[in-house]
């Protein structure tokens, strides 16, 4: 792909976000162009069709989040700069909201040509709800070369493991199903974990597959060092060593992460949630990961949950920042 089209495809990508010349606020007013020193690629989907109740509106988390980044420092808990981790900002897909098909067909190019951009770029999807990060996975997963080698951990109060729900098989009732469908996701590298509020018909598909979940009860049982030792383990003994990771904000308990449609108690703080993706990307190449399913129409006056979003976000860069170094 030529240099000036990459460029142009950027470029264009911006103008979308671009209303009455004033532009939007990138996350952490990062920069928009994908070069050479490109590590990080955020881009959203602002997409809420798939969910399986009105209430939340996620579709309109990729903007506030970004613009809520401004009331945020520029340090990493560790301390690395936020304008230093070679990260840039290229803006939505461009979603037509009950298009399903054309939806995921845009979701597919989007991603192509951003890997054409730069191959080796770590893509960060911000949804959405939490149907987006299945086309994204897909996209991440047939670009590794290396299958035997890559797994992937989702962060989620449910198992969103229903054969069909609402309006078919995709939905963000379906994502763990549609994943571990993918010709290379099996029961040895899909991990779900902070379960809690599991339908009695996905419990059944989960255990006639055989698929791995990690209940959040079990950090108080076992503790939370046993609990990410558990989660490196399940990996390790299969030989992964590249993970993309899926952030459904409802992994955190609801007094931590109001935000959202589906606030179920007994979920991480967020200290514990920051504790394991710390020892994740330690342990682990992390080649892509999201967040998904933040309702900023059910957020506090203070934005707490966007806060937490934000967050997140930067800290797993951080993490994956050092772990490159």
């Amino acid at each position: 792909m030529c240099s000036n089209c990459n460029q142009n495809w950027i470029k264009s990508i911006r103008n979308r976000n671009f209303r009455e010349n004033v532009r939007e606020m990138n996350f952490f007013d990062l920069g928009e162009v994908i070069d050479d020193k490109t590590v990080f690629v955020i881009f959203g989907i602002p997409w809420n069709y798939l969910t399986s109740i009105e209430l939340p509106n996620s579709a309109i988390a990729p903007k506030r989040i970004r613009e809520n980044t401004s009331n945020l420092a520029l340090t990493a808990e560790l301390g690395d700069y936020i304008p230093e981790l070679n990260a840039v900002d290229i803006g939505d897909v461009e979603i037509v909201e009950e298009e399903v098909d054309l939806n995921l067909k845009s979701i597919k190019e989007f991603m192509n040509k951003m890997y054409e951009t730069k191959k080796d770029i770590i893509p960060i999807m911000i949804g959405g709800d939490h149907f987006c990060s299945y086309p994204v996975i897909k996209a991440v997963e047939e670009r590794f070369e290396s299958k035997e080698k890559f797994g992937v951990l989702i962060f989620d109060s449910h198992l969103d493991f229903y054969e069909e729900w609402d309006k078919g098989v995709f939905s963000h009732a379906t994502i763990s199903h549609r994943v571990f469908d993918l010709e290379n996701i099996n029961k040895n590298n899909l991990l779900i974990v902070g379960t809690r509020d599991i339908d009695i018909p996905e419990l059944e598909n989960a255990t006639n597959e055989e698929l791995t979940n990690m209940n959040a009860y079990l950090l108080n049982d076992v503790g939370l060092d046993n609990y990410i030792e558990q989660i490196i383990h399940f990996f390790q003994k299969s030989n992964i060593t590249h993970l993309y990771v899926s952030i459904d904000i409802d992994a955190l308990d609801p007094s931590i992460a109001p935000g959202t449609g589906f606030a179920i108690p007994g979920g991480f703080t967020y200290r514990e949630m920051w504790m394991i993706l710390r020892k994740v990307a330690e342990k682990f190449h992390v080649i892509g990961f999201d967040l998904v399913e933040v309702a900023p129409n059910l957020d506090l006056d203070n934005n707490l949950t966007l806060n937490v979003a934000a967050k997140l976000i930067v800290e797993i860069m951080s993490f994956i920042n050092r772990k490159m170094k």
